[in-house]
């Protein structure tokens, strides 16, 4: 992984993948008593940066290949649902049960065979390659992947870009962090085109694997699999190609308890007037409510996703209600 792979995946999305705004309000500077800086990929096409690892793997495939596969909790899937039928490929997504419905129905509508399975019960990988096998299909990992990272990467090309335009040469840059492609992907680019900013991953507090196995300086899993509402980067565990890269390039994890996500997605909403899902506001609510673990200076955030379950977005909106800060 380098950054030539990052810039050849950037020449391939040219004109597909969007070029996300870097928004920012005075109202969340206030509470986080610094300035804070939101790298919205909620509005990347299907709703999440996953789109750019998916249109750079299948955009790198070979033209013999006969379709594709991917397992994801939702946003991996409609990206590689959308990035596929672009392609003009069938594509096969195996998705938890349990997933939120409108990653499921949006999966759906965008051309995937959903197959659901138990995450308590089965092996998303076993299942995934079984299939993969049996079928011929090309197997599109979520994170632990070279074009995956590679195509995450260009999200870093762009915070790059957007920080030297807004004067910002040292900053911590806050990833939300499930599996780590995002995280080491945009830690690559800012290694070559950013040295001044630092990256950090979040998680949520009940499935912090990164942040331990950056301190324990080995790969540990998640035993006990997470009910967080943060469901889109809710992993076992980082990546055999990702986490060398955490290693290298990233400051420690930090963590975020589920109801400071909420209170990010609303905040979200409330200053930013963009749509966050809970696992994608993780990194806003550490720069939000997480000041006393950060270093001075600016902090620069994903919203990594924008899939919210109208249920939930309605629950973060009403807990928010009347609070100090709103």
């Amino acid at each position: 992984m380098d950054i030539d792979r990052i810039e050849a995946a950037a020449t391939r999305g040219a004109g597909r993948v969007r070029h996300t705004p870097l928004l920012s309000s005075p109202f969340l500077d206030e509470i986080a008593g610094r300035q804070v800086f939101v790298k919205a990929e909620c509005l990347q096409h299907t709703g999440s940066f996953k789109y750019r690892g998916a249109w750079s793997a299948l955009s790198a495939l070979p033209e013999d290949t006969r379709g594709v596969i991917a397992f994801s909790s939702g946003n991996h899937a409609q990206g590689v649902a959308l990035a596929a039928r672009q392609h003009g490929l069938p594509s096969v997504i195996v998705m938890p049960a349990d997933a939120p419905a409108l990653k499921r129905a949006n999966t759906a509508a965008l051309g995937a065979e959903v197959i659901l399975y138990d995450r308590a019960k089965e092996d998303r990988d076993a299942i995934g390659e079984r299939l993969a096998e049996e079928r011929g299909l090309a197997l599109i990992r979520p994170f632990d992947d070279p074009q995956v990272i590679a195509g995450q990467g260009t999200c870093g090309l762009e915070i790059a870009e957007q920080a030297t335009e807004a004067g910002i040469d040292k900053a911590t840059v806050l990833t939300c962090c499930g599996g780590g492609g995002l995280t080491a992907g945009i830690a690559l680019a800012l290694e070559a085109r950013a040295k001044g900013l630092r990256v950090r991953p979040v998680e949520p507090a009940d499935s912090d694997d990164v942040a331990r196995s950056l301190v324990a300086g080995r790969l540990l899993r998640n035993e006990v699999q997470s009910r967080s509402v943060c469901d889109a980067i809710v992993t076992p565990a980082a990546g055999k190609l990702t986490f060398p890269i955490l290693q290298r390039l990233c400051g420690p994890g930090l963590t975020v308890t589920d109801e400071q996500s909420l209170r990010a997605v609303a905040l979200a909403f409330l200053r930013l007037k963009i749509v966050v899902e809970p696992g994608g506001a993780v990194a806003l609510a550490a720069a939000l409510f997480g000041g006393q673990e950060l270093d001075e200076g600016p902090v620069i955030c994903t919203a990594s996703g924008g899939n919210v379950d109208p249920g939930i977005f309605g629950r973060a909106l009403e807990e928010m209600s009347g609070l100090d800060g709103v």
